[in-house]
């Protein structure tokens, strides 16, 4: 099997730790007007220290130049919208020959075990994971039980352990998923699971200090960074909101001092 750690170092710098920012939402959800430009967002939050990004392959082909050599994680599902019927499933619409085409360092495949739909989705994750091997490819696995189905247990602190636990043992070799919503429960899940998770942001937009003191949270706690988008890029200044949060992973930077950078005059 071909080393992946090369492709691994393009998304997580010498500390461990990553920004991620998620722009491939234009693939199922309207992301105007804020993202009319998408290259001038990228170009900027990646000067201002993000890491990588969650990229369509609209993105990645027609924007390779705004990326500035970060690293760039390829959707692969797909075949569905928010205009459509919500009684069918996610597909891989995207081959990790493609991915490889693109340039793209890693991939990611969604996991949502308890759903309807679980037998389906999760063997295309567990192909795409067993694919991705056979090319080096690391593969991030976006681990949601009952996916976006709802249910009182849906987003238990046990039951997204289980679930990103299960993106690990199916081979995934990043995990991205929701924060528990305390040190306590998230330290629990990093312990119990082998590979790094990555935290999500959501569709709801949070306060500033809110979001800071959950990134710092669960990087403390034992996270390997964010995977985070619309409450980044819906921001009124992404560049300085990007630079701010990479402050935390990056520079072990406290909530206050973060927020100072956010909102400083020049």
């Amino acid at each position: 099997m071909p080393n992946k750690t090369h492709r691994m170092n393009h998304i997580f710098r010498e500390d461990r730790k990553t920004f991620v920012l998620a722009i491939d939402h234009g693939n199922a959800f309207n992301v105007l007007p804020a993202m009319k430009h998408p290259g001038k967002i990228i170009s900027e939050v990646a000067r201002a220290g993000v890491d990588a990004f969650l990229a369509t392959v609209g993105l990645a082909d027609k924007f390779a130049d705004s990326f500035h050599g970060r690293g760039i994680i390829l959707r692969l599902d797909g075949a569905c919208s928010f205009l459509g019927s919500k009684d069918k499933p996610l597909q891989t619409v995207v081959g990790i020959e493609d991915a490889v085409r693109l340039g793209a360092d890693a991939v990611i495949s969604m996991g949502f075990p308890g759903s309807k739909w679980e037998d389906q989705i999760l063997e295309n994750l567990s192909r795409n994971i067993l694919h991705c091997n056979k090319w080096g490819i690391p593969l991030l696995a976006e681990m949601l039980p009952r996916g976006f189905e709802g249910g009182e247990d849906s987003r238990t602190p046990e039951n997204i352990t289980f679930a990103c636990r299960q993106g690990a043992e199916l081979g995934a070799d990043m995990i991205k998923t929701e924060y528990t919503g305390s040190p306590e429960s998230f330290k629990e899940l990093c312990e119990s699971v082998y590979v790094p998770v990555l935290i999500l942001g959501g569709s709801k937009k949070v306060p500033e200090e809110q979001l800071l003191g959950e990134v710092k949270d669960a990087l403390e706690a034992g996270g390997g960074g964010i995977a985070m988008g619309r409450n980044i890029w819906n921001h009124e200044d992404p560049a300085r909101y990007a630079g701010a949060i990479a402050k935390i992973i990056h520079e072990g930077a406290s909530v206050g001092a973060a927020l100072k950078e956010l909102n400083k005059k020049f």
